[in-house]
């Protein structure tokens, strides 16, 4: 991006009306590969508990881990696709520049507010507590078959996106192609799952700091 001028760079249209295929095109796969980058990280105990899972009951993983790791990803992938339709709407709205940055602060705030309050609701909590104990997660959910293996990696990608769908939210809020801003989400989940069960300070900790930071944003807006 830093070699090419600005009349060489792609940049999503401004009005919805003038979105056509390829843009819809770009800016999904755009979302699609931030997902995978960003999740499938956190998705390795997972991947690996139901691959050693596997082995002990086919004397092999193969396909069946990559038959769970395809459902998880086509869940997040899925979720890319919503993404990018409200990625579409908010540059009609003019809420998102050219650089797909974040050009409205009550919208940045809402976010923000929003993403916070989710950290102590009891479906962050249900769903982090699934991430958190891969093993619990096998012992009680197991299904056999190669039909098996995917509908368990759906179940857990559809768990995974209710305990991070708001965090990913945020890149509405610091600008969609803000690095420094994925990797610390990226960052985040692999240490909010990491943590043992009922671990809770440092989910809550964010969720207070989603809210003050959005505060923030609305006092510098206001005043």
């Amino acid at each position: 991006m830093t070699a090419q001028s600005m009349s060489e760079m792609w940049m999503p249209p401004d009005l919805a009306e003038q979105w056509n295929t390829s843009d819809f095109i770009v800016v999904y796969t755009m979302w699609a590969v931030m997902m995978a980058a960003m999740m499938q990280p956190s998705a390795i105990p997972m991947i690996k508990a139901f691959s050693a899972t596997a082995r002990q009951r086919y004397c092999s993983d193969m396909p069946y881990s990559a038959l769970f790791s395809m459902a998880y990803l086509l869940i997040w992938f899925t979720f890319s696709f919503l993404l990018t339709l409200l990625q579409w709407q908010l540059h009609g709205l003019q809420w998102l520049t050219k650089m797909m940055e974040n050009s409205n602060a009550l919208f940045a705030a809402t976010i923000f507010i929003a993403a916070g309050v989710y950290q102590f609701t009891a479906i962050k909590n249900a769903c982090l507590q699934h991430c958190r104990s891969p093993f619990s997660f096998l012992l009680n959910s197991w299904q056999n078959g190669r039909l098996g293996a995917f509908n368990m990696g759906a179940i857990h990608g559809s768990t995974c996106l209710g305990c991070c769908w708001a965090q990913m939210m945020i890149m509405f809020a610091v600008g969609v192609m803000n690095i420094t801003a994925m990797v610390l989400i990226t960052l985040f989940i692999l240490l909010e799952k990491g943590l043992p069960e009922n671990d809770d300070l440092i989910s809550k900790s964010a969720g207070v700091l989603f809210c003050l930071w959005g505060v923030r944003i609305l006092f510098l807006y206001w005043f």
